[in-house]
């Protein structure tokens, strides 16, 4: 019979790991919840890509099994933030020039793509999608990278990059194979959270060039910030709005569409039905995902 309490992140949690919890709450009562997840990660080597200790997915764990009457954690020593509400708040720039930007893509070169993670513009860029990308801004977490691209001094689109969703029907029948197979490099799949070319530049073929720009250069920039390269990258298009011209302008691949149930629904509500485009930054992406 299996001993399995709960999955967790791609973790499998038995007994013998809440025995370990308890024991360790227990001879440490006077740590506090962040000081045990540092001892946790450090005893399960439960740590990121790059090295670092992934704490924060293990407190929710804890938490999780906390709330579900599996261990006891000390009460917390500081009032917890809601960062559903804090995330959510934009600081807004200087008043955006939006003066209507047209012509061909030769005349508006050359364009500047600018990393503005933790840098200067990351302000701008979530201000420019809180006013002007229909789903908003919300702050990413974990890997994550930010380009905003200026046409000289002027912004003209923002292209956001995340961890990929855990969970893929789609992208495991690309792969070929069953999402256990590649779930521990699944840090290597990039996913475009958001793109949007601001509403007054009309510009032919400027989404597909910038797809491409991109597509060229984020293995490169995600290898230095994170100390590993991705080797796909994936996003949704909402065929309600979208027709995915730019994906497959700049050789994106359109490997399926969504049944409309949506990925977090739990009443069985339908949402909008979306495609899935993929695009392999590495050639032998497939055995750079399966590799033990």
């Amino acid at each position: 019979m299996s001993d399995i309490i709960l999955s967790f992140r791609g973790r499998e949690i038995r007994a013998a790991e809440v025995a370990f919890l308890r024991q360790l709450i227990a001879d440490h009562p006077d740590l506090s919840r962040c000081a045990l997840s540092v001892r946790v990660c450090q005893a399960w080597n439960w740590t990121q890509p790059n090295g670092q200790l992934r704490d924060q997915i293990c407190r929710s764990l804890m938490l999780r099994l906390h709330r579900e009457g599996h261990i006891e954690l000390p009460a917390p020593r500081i009032k917890a933030v809601n960062n559903a509400i804090r995330h959510r708040h934009v600081r807004s720039e200087s008043t955006v020039d939006t003066t209507p930007i047209e012509g061909p893509l030769q005349a508006l070169l050359p364009l500047e793509i600018r990393l503005v993670r933790r840098a200067e513009g990351e302000d701008l860029f979530a201000q420019l999608l809180r006013d002007h990308h229909y789903l908003g801004y919300s702050r990413p977490v974990g890997e994550h990278l930010k380009y905003l691209v200026l046409a000289g001094s002027r912004p003209v689109a923002c292209l956001g990059w995340s961890s990929a969703p855990l969970k893929l029907d789609l992208r495991d029948r690309f792969v070929g194979a069953p999402k256990e197979a590649y779930r521990h490099h699944l840090h290597s799949i990039a996913y475009n959270s958001r793109y949007l070319i601001l509403p007054w530049v009309r510009v032919p073929h400027l989404a597909s060039h910038l797809l491409a720009r991109v597509a060229r250069r984020i293995a490169r920039d995600w290898q230095d910030l994170y100390g590993h390269p991705v080797v796909l990258l994936e996003s949704f298009v909402d065929t309600e709005r979208f027709a995915g011209t730019c994906y497959k302008a700049a050789n994106w691949r359109c490997v399926g569409r969504s049944e409309g149930r949506g990925t977090k629904s739990k009443s069985g509500a339908r949402t909008s039905i979306k495609e899935l485009w993929v695009y392999p930054v590495a050639r032998d992406f497939r055995a750079k995902l399966l590799a033990p």
